[in-house]
């Protein structure tokens, strides 16, 4: 893997912002608001098996489990530092939820372990190789109908917005989301029923919500004849 290729950005781009990472989201980017939001598209069910990728200090993961006791939910960031911080979050919040140091585009599970993958700001960190091989993974560990639930920026509607954008892709990997490519590359990824069902604005551009599922087996049949040059999915 090429030196760009492993490229890994802390949390705000630099490991001294890592303490306003928290402040910045909650009051810059009305964390609370879109991350319910997130959670509430995700539609879980007692017993499903949840996955909140790249979870940084833990706020999504413990928000999944505060409104999804019944749901067994794990977080994975890589990055040890961030990650004791979410640790002591769940440890206040009294939930239990498993947090494991593993990189979004080499997950350490098995394949077909998750009946959902939420994802929060987390691929505008990724190299477009990297956000491929991201969405190879998460489909990778995706159980048969899993669904993944992602927000992250995309494309901005607004002059505003645009300007905005081009503020964070100066320290960040933003190309590919930008240019709208991330529904492509889920759909690379072998991935169906792709959309992007809203956006919220914030100080730092406009963030979409995508949503993805991975094919039933039963249904691979289906969707090869609607797409025929579509390969069939992965693990």
């Amino acid at each position: 893997m090429s030196g760009k290729s492993k490229r890994y950005i802390p949390a705000l781009s630099f490991r001294w912002l890592t303490p306003l990472y928290d402040p910045l989201l909650r009051w810059g980017m009305r964390e609370a608001t879109f991350k319910r939001a997130l959670i509430a598209n995700a539609e879980i069910q007692p017993g499903m098996k949840i996955l909140d990728l790249g979870c940084g200090t833990g706020t999504l993961t413990v928000m999944i489990k505060q409104a999804h006791p019944a749901a067994d939910v794990t977080g994975v960031d890589g990055d040890p530092v961030i990650l004791a911080v979410a640790r002591k979050k769940a440890a206040l919040a009294g939930v239990n939820i498993t947090l494991d140091k593993g990189l979004a585009f080499d997950l350490p599970y098995p394949d077909r372990t998750f009946d959902r993958v939420l994802s929060s700001l987390v691929f505008h960190h990724l190299t477009g190789e990297n956000k491929q091989k991201a969405f190879d993974e998460i489909l990778r560990v995706l159980k048969s109908g899993g669904e993944l639930h992602l927000v992250d920026f995309g494309v901005q509607c607004t002059w505003l917005m645009r300007l905005l954008s081009g503020l964070v892709s100066r320290f960040e990997e933003t190309g590919e989301n930008l240019a709208g490519r991330l529904p492509q590359m889920m759909q690379a990824a072998s991935f169906g029923s792709v959309s992007e069902t809203r956006l919220q604005p914030t100080i730092f551009g406009s963030i979409s919500f995508y949503q993805a599922r991975r094919v039933n087996v039963n249904m691979i049949d289906q969707q090869v004849i609607l797409n025929p040059d579509k390969p069939e999915p992965k693990g």
